[in-house]
């Protein structure tokens, strides 16, 4: 087996700088041959994978957080379909949401790399994005409105580790918004008054959220959550519940799922998926159903 490793130092915070020489000796004591290449700046990944010869590998291995994997999978679908070999995840980064889905271990290095050597695949759905200014994957969760600011919050206190998208989240309640949705929903077109929207692929956002608790990462559809306008206090309530996804269960929380989503207004609004901020509305999103190849 010989993987192309993808290797984000400044992941954590810069934490996972020191876990390179760890995974290195990893794979060797495993036979494994290994290829790597570190990022450099934000985006860099996507590049790295873009212009690499795949077809000289087994499989394509993004070690870092979700980002990392953002940048992976975009520069993945940068090349021939025919040259798309399976992906595999060190979740080594502060959020690493994707791995639960797929029942990596966070804190259980040798554990994942167990699974990569494994060589067991699965079938799971990708997300693809036509932005108003630029198209994207995503293989988690695409964030829009109160979610996003809080993920950029979350980026400034990366430093914290776990606890940043807590708070983050906290002190954009103090702050809280909502906004006029128009969204079309497989034909269905609805007008909403949100706090936030996201569309989801997988469970889990950021670090322990549970945000989408019915998604499945290989049912060919995307589910659509929605927060309703409401009073700050009642966001108090309805935060904790966050961790178990019984927020669902709340009336002012609205839950849908389909293959074909259009953000229609307002228009300019961010997008964050997986982790990131690219990409601004009118969007479309559609769910391309089993569509990358996964080391399980």
């Amino acid at each position: 087996m010989k993987l192309l490793i993808i290797f984000n130092p400044r992941a954590a915070h810069g934490r996972s700088a020191k876990k390179l020489n760890e995974i290195k000796t990893a794979f060797e004591r495993r036979d494994i041959d290994v290829e790597v290449k570190s990022t450099t700046c934000p985006g860099n990944g996507s590049k790295l994978v873009a212009e690499a010869d795949l077809t000289a590998f087994d499989g394509l291995v993004a070690a870092g957080g979700d980002g990392t994997l953002f940048e992976v999978l975009n520069g993945l679908y940068a090349q021939p379909a025919s040259h798309r070999i399976p992906v595999g995840i060190l979740p080594i980064g502060t959020g690493n949401a994707f791995s639960r889905d797929l029942d990596i271990k966070t804190d259980g290095l040798n554990d994942a790399i167990n699974i990569i050597k494994s060589a067991n695949t699965r079938q799971i759905d990708v997300a693809k994005v036509e932005a108003a200014d630029g198209d994207f994957y995503f293989l988690n969760v695409l964030h829009m409105g109160f979610s996003v600011a809080a993920g950029q919050a979350a980026q400034k206190l990366k430093f914290l580790g776990d606890v940043a998208y807590t708070l983050a989240t906290l002190w954009q309640v103090l702050k809280l918004k909502h906004y006029p949705l128009e969204i079309e929903i497989d034909g269905q077109r609805l007008h909403q008054d949100v706090v936030f929207t996201t569309i989801s692929n997988s469970r889990y956002t950021g670090t322990h959220f549970l945000i989408a608790p019915d998604a499945s990462i290989d049912d060919g559809k995307l589910d659509v959550i929605s927060l309703n306008k409401l009073k700050r206090l009642r966001v108090l309530k309805l935060f904790p519940t966050i961790y178990k996804g019984t927020h669902i269960e709340f009336e002012e929380v609205s839950c849908m799922q389909a293959k074909h989503i259009s953000l229609l207004s307002p228009s300019g609004m961010l997008l964050g998926p997986d982790g990131e901020f690219c990409g601004h509305t009118p969007a479309k999103i559609k769910c391309l159903r089993k569509d990358l190849t996964v080391f399980c």
